[in-house]
């Protein structure tokens, strides 16, 4: 199965720069993953699709500010993404220009920390500060790690609309995005029809939206990114599972974390995890009815897991629909429904 096939053409002007002005005000196309029906709708009139009883699965995970810009000794600025650490001193990391980052190279950061970079990793490098750098010092020095087709730089109301209003703990280099069309106002009107939310937490790293390289689809490797499951959201799909509701995930995080979990009798394990599950067409899935997600870039393993969920001709034709119909793409962009 060629990477290739899973590519298509999407005008510059239809990715998305800023949400729009008011959160739940997007567009919304509904699929029917059986017979790839469209509908034109909007992400506030979301009840009309969701059927009453359906339980939603929403991942409740933080992102970190992940980004600081550091001055080494020459003068150069420099753009790191701080991934993961073990003890707060030493952080895996992303950097602008890494062929040029060597191990050694000494940068000085917002706020009077200064580091070292202390080891390589491939694509990623090992950096090592003077004091350790927690979440409060990045809520103060560091910048929301927008995503790169957004062609600007963060800005304050970005430390909001780029979280979801149910964001609990901090780990995410990037944002569950589907749940940022969700309001209180919708999640109450959800409620008082008898739809229930519940939460799963995947901390979403890089790996989730880098494009898929290999030329054949097989050959690809997803990162691992940690995930948790609590004894009640486990309870709640084992107990809609078994009395026939729908489970609807909400973003393809949430999905890929409750097919990560899911045991051999179909039962999904509460606790700690990691996933490096790479789901493409040929997948069987054993948890999900129905996807909340947003438009996805070509050649990315998300394009890959909608295209696995509702088929790819159906896909095919709901992206074709959405672009000559103006939907606006990725992270602050429009959201599709695939249901049943």
């Amino acid at each position: 199965m060629k990477t290739s096939d899973f590519s298509f053409d999407l005008p510059q002007e239809l990715i998305a720069q800023y949400p729009v002005q008011e959160r739940g005000e997007s567009r919304l196309l509904v699929v029917n993953r059986v017979d790839g029906g469209l509908y034109d709708s909007a992400v506030k009139r979301i009840t009309e699709h969701i059927p009453p009883g359906s339980l939603l699965v929403c991942n409740n995970s933080r992102v970190r500010k992940a980004r600081l810009y550091g001055t080494s000794d020459s003068g150069g600025k420099t753009e790191f993404l701080l991934l993961s650490t073990h003890d707060g001193i030493t952080w895996r990391c992303m950097v602008k220009k890494a062929k040029k980052q060597k191990t050694g190279k000494r940068f000085v950061f917002e706020g009077g920390a200064s580091a070292r970079i202390s080891g390589e990793e491939g694509e990623f490098r090992l950096l090592s500060f003077d004091r350790p750098i927690d979440d409060t010092y990045l809520d103060t020095n560091g910048h929301i790690p927008l995503p790169p087709y957004i062609k600007r730089g963060d800005t304050i109301s970005d430390a909001t609309r780029y979280q979801t209003v149910y964001a609990d703990p901090v780990g995410s280099a990037a944002a569950p995005t589907a749940g940022l069309h969700f309001t209180q106002e919708i999640i109450s009107g959800l409620e008082a029809q008898g739809v229930k939310l519940v939460f799963v937490t995947l901390h979403v790293g890089l790996g989730t939206f880098a494009p898929v390289r290999a030329e054949y689809v097989e050959d690809h490797r997803m990162h691992t990114e940690d995930y948790e499951i609590s004894e009640s959201t486990a309870k709640a799909v084992g107990d809609a599972k078994t009395e026939g509701r729908p489970v609807i995930a909400i973003g393809t995080t949430s999905l890929r974390t409750l097919e990560s979990a899911v045991d051999r009798n179909g039962n999904i394990r509460a606790g700690k995890g990691s996933t490096d599950l790479f789901i493409y067409p040929g997948y069987k899935f054993s948890v999900v009815d129905g996807l909340f997600t947003n438009f996805h870039t070509p050649d990315s393993s998300l394009i890959l897991l909608v295209n696995a969920f509702a088929g790819k001709q159906h896909i095919t034709q709901a992206y074709e629909h959405a672009i000559q119909e103006r939907y606006r793409f990725f992270s602050y962009g429009d959201a599709m429904l695939i249901y049943p």
